[in-house]
């Protein structure tokens, strides 16, 4: 892989995880419009580890926050709300990662050497999710600020990242943080949630393709380093943007990027 390509991808990945928009609809979309050809399976590994970076730095002290409430609630029977939240993400993980693993698997049967129907799926998966995201946001009260969280809502929010491993498209920040609001949680929530559940999930995916990284390519590291200062940007833009603002800009761009790949895959 070229270098500015490396560059270009990681700017992309570093934008996209984060937001509601899709980063697998992206990192298609560009080699598929660019005829750069696919992907190297150890750039998409590069890519992950720059925005699963990005996420365990700008949460770091409240990632130990969470490990020591978890704890003490664990050890010393102290419930607090660290401790509640730790546990709650620990339960909701595991659903996610079993489902996520075996829908991914079935996916890749699917699309297999078909990049066309796999660019159709994610054109029709960015428009129905953006509807639905708008409709959901619009009409969803905040009713549910972060603490307040309880476990059947984490679970829910938490197995729904499956839905993204089986449909590329769909996002998984955007179908995590669309069912957070279905559930009457206020938008910082929902996204602050969002982000710390994809942390166990995207370190597990991580350190499962580990194998295919290649230490000696200097693209990978770009892809890492943009990916990594893209993605703490953009975490701090969405939480501070989230306090005011909605849901609609993102469901508006994802169905004009939607009709956008209608078109060239027609044409």
């Amino acid at each position: 892989m070229q270098i500015y390509q490396a560059l270009v991808l990681g700017i992309v990945q570093g934008l996209t995880e984060f937001l509601p928009i899709s980063s697998s609809a992206h990192l298609n979309l560009f080699p598929w419009v660019f005829a750069w050809g696919q992907m190297p399976e150890s750039f998409d590994v590069a890519l992950h580890i720059g925005t699963l970076l990005a996420i365990v730095i700008f949460f770091f002290k409240d990632w130990i926050k969470l490990f020591v409430g978890g704890y003490k609630q664990l050890v010393k029977k102290e419930k607090t709300t660290d401790g509640k939240i730790f546990w709650y993400l620990v339960i909701s993980t595991i659903p996610a990662g079993i489902l996520s693993l075996i829908l991914d698997k079935i996916s890749n049967k699917l699309f297999e050497n078909n990049l066309n129907l796999e660019m159709i799926v994610i054109a029709m998966t960015l428009i129905i999710m953006g509807i639905i995201l708008y409709i959901v946001d619009k009409k969803s009260k905040s009713k549910t600020k972060y603490e307040d969280i309880t476990l059947k809502q984490s679970v829910a929010i938490g197995t729904s990242q499956a839905i993204a491993a089986a449909f590329p498209g769909v996002s998984r920040s955007g179908i995590t943080m669309t069912v957070a609001r279905a559930l009457g949680i206020d938008r910082e929530s929902a996204a602050r949630y969002s982000f710390l559940l994809a942390t166990p999930i995207t370190a597990a995916a991580v350190l499962f393709d580990l194998k295919n990284f290649v230490f000696n390519d200097l693209g990978l590291w770009i892809g890492i380093l943009s990916s990594f200062i893209v993605g703490i940007i953009i975490i701090k833009f969405l939480l501070e943007y989230l306090k005011k603002g909605s849901f609609k800009i993102f469901a508006v761009y994802r169905v004009i990027i939607g009709i956008i790949v209608i078109l060239l895959a027609v044409i």
